[in-house]
């Protein structure tokens, strides 16, 4: 399977995406359960797409020197470590959906009183999980020599990928910023969303050396200056600032200009995410949603803060379809397989690969298809797969509606998924609310765009509701009648709890049996304002803003 680094060009005073390059990443699964990726293959992924974004601009006429700022946006939780020394990562990537810390999760919930799986939720916002960074990290300095060795000498740097491609674009080795943004900060169980950075408590109760942890800045400023690469071969981008940082849900909130209290998405991408703006004050969940913080856009600017909830299989569904059953050839086919039965037949598949997320958090789950018959065919199946991504949003978004009181009218929608029309038509009708799809549904790079353009020192992007760019959409009204709908979620919630308790432990993992051999793994002119080049890595993005010279 792949993930995937993604370039995209904006203009700041008409978000028109001018350019894009997109290049996949190899994922690895070295046993079960287990999901990396190459940090290296990473960083060369973001070299590669900026040179041939840059390329794809000159050709449309576009002087590139016109880029004024950079801005990155990622997949939140995966997690890595490097040797600040030589530069070298110790370790692949531990990918955000593994499941190998299932063990140490069980391990600290039992030295919880109650073996309380919400014991850190006060200071956190969120339950103690294998989705998080803290246990990933714990994991690496348990069974990795070379990440153990380092920590004791002094020499390990730990972050999210955000961190690592802001210190290696900046320079690495020789003087390269480590730093991370507090969407990013928030998901590693290490940050106090109160006070806003990370916690000496929740740094020991994980044995979690804070030196090695990147510094926290907000979401919105200059962290640093682009520096020439060997690998980055026109040095085109040298000099210009890296101001802009969100974790990926965060700058799909920001893209779709979710900024007031009570406005909603949700991103449609390997998994599924759903996030409601809260305002100025975190927003304990009773109903399993995590509390996370949504964005800090400027230093002196106030954090706003997030319910979430998150599903870990939406689009992985269809590569798995495609990859382990071969029933379909691409995704495109998987949307004319199950229109062309309309129905599920009763079939009902819970794609639980990776345990349940919100609003069960329920790492013994595993995945099941039930109301199997003899009539049942692959074109169900597919159909199943579609209407499972829509039920697992129906749950979050009432277990968001019930913790806030006031329910959701419509819903907001981007990510690579929302171009499947059908998908978009039963998410309406399973949630009996009509569902918004924005023209360019990457909002992802769109919001790290705008943050990068809106940084003190860089200001090409104004963050002002009166200046934001009306975006045009595609609306999906209910068509089903709601007793269907009901009826149908019903059995969706039936076949949920026969997903539940299959696995009670993971096998055993052999001590310090993982070496480093493991850590590789397999036009026209057009008039000019501000552009924003976006990134996007595996949920990787970086965004680049460009003013007119003239």
């Amino acid at each position: 399977m792949f993930s995937k680094s993604l370039t995209q060009v904006f203009n700041s005073k008409t978000a028109e995406l001018l350019s894009h390059h997109q290049v996949e990443i190899k994922q690895s699964f070295p046993k079960e359960g287990w999901v990396e990726e190459d940090p290296k293959e990473i960083l060369q992924s973001v070299y590669e797409c900026m040179e041939r974004t840059c390329e794809k601009l000159m050709q449309l006429n576009i002087d590139i020197s016109n880029i004024k700022a950079i801005g990155v946006t990622n997949q939140r939780e995966t997690t890595l470590v490097w040797d600040k020394e030589t530069g070298e990562p110790l370790y692949n990537a531990i990918v955000w959906l593994d499941l190998r810390t299932q063990s140490t999760v069980e391990r600290l919930i039992n030295r919880t009183p109650g073996r309380n799986k919400n014991h850190l939720r006060h200071k956190t916002g969120l339950p103690i999980s294998t989705y998080f960074s803290a246990v990933k990290l714990r994991w690496l300095m348990d069974n990795v020599d070379e990440v153990h060795d380092a920590v004791v000498s002094h020499r390990a740097m730990f972050g999210t990928v955000d961190s690592w491609l802001i210190w290696c674009l900046t320079g690495g080795k020789s003087g390269g910023v480590h730093c991370t943004d507090v969407t990013n900060a928030s998901r590693t169980m290490l940050f106090n969303i109160h006070t806003m950075d990370w916690d000496p408590e929740l740094c020991k109760y994980f044995g979690i050396p804070m030196e090695i942890l990147p510094r926290v800045r907000s979401s919105s400023e200059i962290y640093g200056l682009m520096k020439i690469s060997s690998c980055w071969k026109s040095g085109a981008l040298s000099g210009i600032p890296i101001s802009g940082c969100l974790g990926d849900q965060s700058a799909a909130l920001v893209g779709q200009m979710c900024f007031q209290d009570g406005q909603a998405k949700n991103t449609y991408g390997t998994g599924c995410f759903l996030l409601r703006n809260t305002g100025a004050k975190p927003v304990m969940s009773d109903h399993g949603l995590l509390t996370t913080v949504a964005y800090k856009l400027g230093r002196d600017k106030p954090a706003c803060y997030a319910l979430e909830g998150s599903v870990a299989i939406a689009g992985a569904v269809v590569r798995w379809l495609q990859d382990n059953l071969g029933i379909i050839g691409s995704s495109e086919e998987l949307e004319k397989l199950a229109a062309s039965v309309g129905t599920s037949y009763g079939c009902y598949f819970v794609p639980a690969f990776s345990g349940l997320y919100a609003p069960y958090w329920e790492p013994s789950a595993r995945g099941i298809i039930c109301g199997l018959t003899q009539f049942t065919n692959k074109s169900h199946l597919a159909f199943a797969a579609l209407e499972a991504v829509c039920f697992q949003t129906r749950e979050i978004l009432d277990a968001m509606n019930q913790d806030s009181g006031i329910p959701l009218t419509q819903l907001q929608v981007d990510g690579g998924m929302t171009s499947n029309k059908l998908l978009m038509q039963l998410q309406a009708d399973i949630l009996c609310i009509p569902v918004v799809k924005p023209s360019m549904p990457e909002t992802t790079a769109l919001g790290a765009a705008m943050a990068a353009g809106a940084a003190e020192g860089v200001s090409v992007w104004s963050l002002n509701p009166e200046d934001l760019s009306e975006v045009t959409s595609e609306k999906f009204d209910p068509q089903i009648n709601p007793e269907e709908s009901e009826f149908r979620y019903a059995r969706w919630k039936k076949a949920v709890e026969k997903s539940k308790n299959w696995e009670t432990t993971q096998p055993v993992v052999n001590g310090n049996a993982m070496s480093h051999s493991h850590a590789s793994a397999e036009a026209e002119d057009k008039p000019l304002s501000s552009f924003i080049l976006s990134i996007h890595l595996s949920k990787t993005c970086r965004t680049v803003c460009t003013k007119d010279q003239a």
